[in-house]
């Protein structure tokens, strides 16, 4: 029996993380395994809550960058605990829609937060845990987010200016660019091109752990 795997899902609004979940689902069905799904922020009923406080643009308050980052890392840190070890602990694998590369993408990078804190943060909070594997759907913040206006309202974080978008991306494929671990996926070619990748990054995940 494989040992459980942590597979993420990452990207800026609009990437298509959705669509691309669906396809590690249906690769992980037709190898018959064990699955869970995560999301970050939330996982777990408090990490849910503490999503809504995050993601709500209707707070009389205006929430500090420092208290989203630690509503960030608190989510994170529950849903770790109760969820993502215990089915890793029964070989289980979890897809997760996003993990810690969102927090360095997204207050490392667009609200430029020192990476020093962001390691001392994640030292406590994770404990040097990583995911086994991350696909990051690469795309321009001018096309993801006409996409995600067009799905609806957006939400508090959606609702940032361009050039905080532009630094997340940055950060994302600057990230990807030194971590073998994080596979880069161009989210601006068509759909059926896009799922391709995703499965021929899977495949050769899946073959190099059966190697080892």
């Amino acid at each position: 029996m494989l040992s459980g795997k942590f597979i993420v899902v990452e990207g800026m609004e609009g990437a298509g993380k959705s669509s691309a979940i669906s396809v590690v689902e249906y690769f992980l069905q037709h190898h018959h395994i064990d699955y869970i799904n995560t999301r970050e922020p939330g996982g777990t009923p408090l990490a849910e809550q503490l999503r809504n406080i995050v993601k709500s643009p209707n707070f009389d308050e205006t929430l500090t960058q420092e208290t989203e980052l630690f509503l960030m890392y608190a989510s994170r840190s529950q849903l770790l605990a109760n969820r993502i070890l215990p089915a890793l602990a029964q070989h289980q694998w979890v897809i997760g829609d996003r993990h810690d590369l969102s927090s360095r993408a997204y207050q490392g990078g667009g609200r430029q937060i020192d990476d020093k804190i962001l390691d001392d943060i994640g030292e406590i909070t994770l404990k040097g845990f990583k995911p086994d594997l991350t696909l990051y759907l690469d795309i321009s913040p001018e096309i993801g987010l006409s996409r995600a206006k067009a799905r609806g309202e957006l939400d508090r974080i959606e609702l940032e200016q361009l050039d905080f978008f532009h630094r997340v991306r940055n950060k994302y494929c600057q990230l990807a660019k030194v971590d073998e671990k994080i596979i880069t996926i161009d989210a601006s070619q068509t759909m059926d091109k896009v799922h391709l990748d995703i499965k021929q990054a899977l495949e050769r995940f899946f073959t190099q752990i059966k190697v080892n």
